[in-house]
């Protein structure tokens, strides 16, 4: 389901998010953009594999430690396996129908 909401993201950076099982939007025009719909849909299948919960624990966990590792917020966004799979294969439109399961495993070697 995807929910504009304005308000939660407004001051920030994030054009949308997804909290399984909502891709939410900083703007409603952003439904039309198939790529953003589509790395956030690779992050719900991401999700639904790790049964939601432990999906969040190894992502804010990987997160700082990629911070620790390259001292830098936004390359420790970039590293994480979850979005290294997402941005890799956003222009993919059947890549979820092709993709095969815990594919993100593959983007857990080193930076």
């Amino acid at each position: 389901m995807i929910v504009t909401c304005r308000r939660l993201l407004k001051n920030t950076k994030i054009n949308a998010i997804t909290l399984y099982p909502f891709i939410l939007l900083q703007k409603k025009d952003l439904k039309e953009n198939k790529v953003l719909i589509n790395h956030e849909k690779i992050h719900i299948r991401q999700q639904i594999e790790l049964l939601v919960v432990f999906f969040y624990i190894l992502y804010v966990s990987e997160y700082f430690i990629r911070w620790v590792q390259l001292q830098n917020r936004q390359k420790a966004y970039r590293a994480i396996s979850f979005e290294r799979e997402a941005y890799d294969h956003e222009d993919n439109m059947e890549y979820l129908s092709q993709r095969k399961y815990w594919s993100f495993t593959k983007y857990w070697k080193k930076c």
